[in-house]
């Protein structure tokens, strides 16, 4: 009996064996794949690392030509200012011009009246003497 027993172990223990081996080998078929999806993952890293870079270097470009654009606005608008007051000061000249030729136009009208009763008088003066 001793015979059987120990070539049913001899049997089990080739079994365990077998079976150890089987999982172990499943184990390293395992572990290439995720050495194999590991490597997929890290290019595919890299390919999004290379994107990224390429992102930051056109939105560093953008963020080049913001400033620009602010700055020449900045300029814009200090010159419109500068003209809006140039305008306004010149707005006022032309006002002062204006009221000044009102008063002069006033006065000549006030002047007319004046020169044709002179006128008118002359010529009454003038009309007594020649009769």
């Amino acid at each position: 009996m001793r015979d059987a027993f120990s070539l049913n172990a001899a049997t089990i223990g080739g079994a365990v064996e077998d079976l150890t081996l089987a999982i172990l080998k499943e184990i390293r078929d395992d572990l290439r794949e995720v050495k194999v999806s590991g490597r997929e993952t890290v290019e595919r890293l890299d390919t999004t690392v290379e994107r990224l870079d390429t992102t930051v270097a056109r939105l560093d470009t953008t963020v080049e030509r913001l400033d620009t654009t602010v700055e020449r606005l900045d300029r814009l608008e200090r010159r419109q200012v500068e003209t809006e007051v140039r305008l306004a000061t010149e707005l006022v000249s032309v006002v002062g011009a204006i009221n000044a030729l009102r008063t002069t136009i006033l006065e000549d009208r006030a002047l007319r009246h004046t020169v044709e009763d002179h006128e008118a008088r002359l010529q009454t003066l003038e009309g007594k003497r020649i009769a």
